[in-house]
């Protein structure tokens, strides 16, 4: 025989789940309680330390500050005159060229030493910790001194050159025809971090792959160019957004091997140095913090130029 439930009964475990219910959802705000209590250092370092200094710096863009009196709203006047500026195209030319330079062959270089030390070399730990070093030093005021010493007059780059039969060479710091090289070189060498980026999508294509491609009669550059590339389409894809952004950042070497003035004829004046000159040099913060906002909307362009273009040769497997 079928037991009949009856409804009384139906009642009893309803109220009888009720209780539970409610105990877990208490349960759950109180977990999630704790878990904002412990983001609100970072929520209070969001707003203090970005949001704020932000806001802060768009309303000083539109006015005149010079850090020692109280800022006078001016409107648009700050980026009205940028267009007059001739150093400020100045140094938007010196930053075109350096992003444009830069990251590239950084990118290049890095993939070509990832591939070398993909080939299965014996310490590659020891190879892939010796090769991101530069990437930790890189961007110091040490090194960016030493590098001023290595292409000066009496450096390093001169010293072997001579061994070479090239005399009387002289500093290629102060040369404004050579200068920025200097800095793209210098960029070039700090490719460690997008190297261990490519490494390890190296190792994540399947070997059947080039098995295949091999026994189809494929050669050493049709399968770079059918194989290696297209699967790593994304990582190249990654570094090109990280090092681009980075490039237009740059500030640490320009300042060190100019002295802080951009240079021979302005050869190595990025556009954060000139920022840095206009804000706390001649105390235009206003015109610097317009500068800024400028360099923001730059390189928010050219990521999403990046972006749209991606769709054109970026490859993901799980795509059909």
């Amino acid at each position: 025989m079928s037991s009949v439930v009856q409804p009384q009964q139906v009642a009893e475990t309803r109220s009888a789940k009720q209780p539970r219910r409610k105990t877990v959802s208490s349960r759950a705000r109180r977990e999630n309680l704790v878990g904002y209590l412990f983001m609100l250092p970072w929520f209070v370092g969001l707003i203090a330390l970005t949001l704020g200094p932000m806001l802060g710096s768009l309303y000083l863009s539109f006015t005149s500050y010079d850090l020692l009196s109280a800022p006078r709203w001016i409107g648009l006047q700050n980026y009205g005159a940028m267009l007059a500026d001739i150093r400020f195209l100045d140094a938007l030319k010196v930053t075109a060229i350096y992003v444009l330079l830069s990251v590239p062959l950084k990118l290049i270089f890095a993939l070509l030493v990832a591939m070398v030390l993909n080939r299965g070399l014996r310490g590659l730990a020891i190879y892939r910790s010796i090769y991101y070093v530069p990437s930790l030093l890189g961007g110091s005021v040490t090194i960016a001194i030493l590098w001023q010493q290595i292409f000066g007059k009496d450096g390093i780059v001169n010293a072997g050159l001579a061994l070479l039969g090239f005399h009387n060479l002289g500093s290629w710091v102060a040369n404004p025809n050579t200068s920025l090289l200097t800095l793209i070189v210098l960029a070039v060498w700090q490719f460690g971090s997008p190297m261990l980026i490519f490494l390890a999508g190296l190792k994540q294509i399947p070997q059947e792959m080039y098995e295949a491609a091999n026994i189809d009669g494929a050669g050493v550059w049709k399968r770079f160019f059918r194989i290696t590339l297209p699967m790593l389409s994304p990582i190249i894809f990654f570094n090109l957004v990280l090092q681009m952004i980075s490039a237009f950042q740059a500030f640490t070497p320009a300042f060190i091997v100019s002295n802080g003035n951009g240079g021979p004829y302005d050869s190595t004046l990025f556009y954060t140095l000139y920022i840095y000159l206009q804000g706390f040099g001649y105390f235009h913060m206003g015109y610097a913090s317009a500068m800024a906002w400028v360099l923001l909307l730059i390189i928010a362009i050219f990521t999403a130029v990046a972006f749209r273009s991606s769709r054109l040769w970026v490859f993901y497997q799980d795509e059909k």
